[in-house]
């Protein structure tokens, strides 16, 4: 493989992150993600950190696997494997890193420096390139959607969700309050406004709009009243629950501009 020596660590495995490690893996690049146990992802069948909590996920060609020490997760990787460890910071890794992505959509930066890697790129808002990092993707739907920027920042939260199928904020489910999630609709189920999914706590979650469930946070999790914690697609496309999405794909291809660019720059 032409970089299996370049190694490349993605901090978050929800589902925009798993289009940069796709875009990666499929190029030729070992690639360890660090993820939270549990993870809060919300696109959990298109989302590699699933594996923290089912040991081994699928997506699409994507075959990713919890390793439990910084040598395992390497060994996995550089044999084809997507490894996923539990970290919110980077361990140390007895092999060279060549990249970090910071692709936690945090939308500030949680502690990442230039100094992690040869190459550190941030996705979305709160990085700063040419400061905090060496390059930032643009994450945010439109004509700059995953472009690279190497000096400045990228556009800031609005808070609104891009529009897709006609529908911005009322394809999103937020906890209206704080407490433990429960589900009673599941992945790729149709529904309509007004229909009750499940619950937080005592409260209700209703749909906003019509469409098919694409996102359902892990059932069981505890969350913060304002949290993301599903999504319905307006645009009732079944395939959607199950390939990686048209922005994290663009995204993704946006890191793997980055590093093959460092890599260029660096011969």
């Amino acid at each position: 493989m032409l970089f299996a020596d370049r190694l490349v660590v993605v901090l978050g495995g929800g589902d925009l992150a798993t289009g940069a490690v796709a875009r990666l893996h499929r190029a030729g690049f070992p690639v360890v993600v660090l993820e939270l146990d549990p993870p809060l992802s919300v696109r959990r069948t298109v989302a590699v950190s699933t594996a923290i909590t089912h040991g081994t996920t699928e997506v699409e060609d994507l075959v990713a696997r919890r390793c439990e020490s910084p040598h395992e997760a390497v060994v996995a990787a550089r044999r084809g494997t997507i490894a996923v460890m539990v970290g919110p910071e980077l361990p140390d890794f007895a092999d060279p890193v060549e990249a970090v992505v910071d692709a936690r959509m945090a939308k500030r930066n949680l502690g990442v420096t230039r100094d992690d890697a040869p190459l550190v790129v941030g996705l979305g808002p709160g990085f700063t390139a040419g400061s905090d990092c060496h390059a930032v993707v643009e994450t945010m739907r439109g004509h700059h959607l995953g472009r690279v920027i190497w000096d400045g920042e990228a556009a800031r939260n609005t808070g609104v969700p891009g529009m897709i199928g006609g529908e911005s904020e009322f394809r999103v489910l937020r906890a209206e309050v704080s407490g433990e999630v429960s589900w009673d609709v599941d992945f790729g189920e149709h529904v309509v406004r007004e229909q009750a999914l499940g619950k937080v706590g005592e409260r209700t979650v209703r749909a906003l709009t019509n469409g098919l469930v694409r996102g359902l946070i892990a059932p069981d999790s505890i969350v913060e009243a304002g949290l993301k914690i599903g999504d319905v697609d307006p645009r009732a496309a079944a395939s959607a629950c199950w390939e990686i999405s048209d922005k994290a794909l663009a995204v993704g291809g946006g890191v793997l501009e980055a590093v093959l660019t460092h890599l260029n720059r660096a011969s």
